[in-house]
């Protein structure tokens, strides 16, 4: 009887590890939150407006993949958009996140950022 209890007991544990490790390895592997934001339209209260995605490259580099597009306000004005990571969202707004892909996984991903950018 005891020994049934054991055997339940390691397996547990080893499928307990397992779960863990693979957590850890696809959150290494998979990319941060984003959000297309215009980086001209910060306030205080509600941080950067949320724009579509086609505002911002499909790249997922930081800095080096931003590109100017037409906002989606309907007048045709431009849209300083890029990728905003790791932010919390609320009415449109995006706040409290990071421009820098690097960083949003070295605080999401179990410090697993490496040398070994996805894209």
């Amino acid at each position: 009887m005891t020994e049934q209890r054991r055997r339940l007991r390691s397996s547990t544990v080893v499928l307990g590890g397992m779960g863990l490790l693979a957590t850890a390895l696809t959150s290494c592997g998979s990319d941060p939150d984003r959000r297309c934001v215009d980086r001209d339209s910060y306030e205080y209260t509600g941080g950067y407006k949320i724009v579509a995605d086609k505002n911002c490259s499909s790249g997922s580099g930081s800095t080096a993949g931003k590109k100017r597009g037409t906002g989606g306000t309907g007048k045709g004005s431009k849209v300083d958009a890029d990728w905003y990571y790791d932010a919390d969202v609320s009415a449109g707004r995006a706040d409290g996140g990071t421009f820098s892909r690097s960083e949003a996984v070295d605080r999401d991903g179990f410090g697993c950022s490496g040398g070994s950018g996805g894209g």
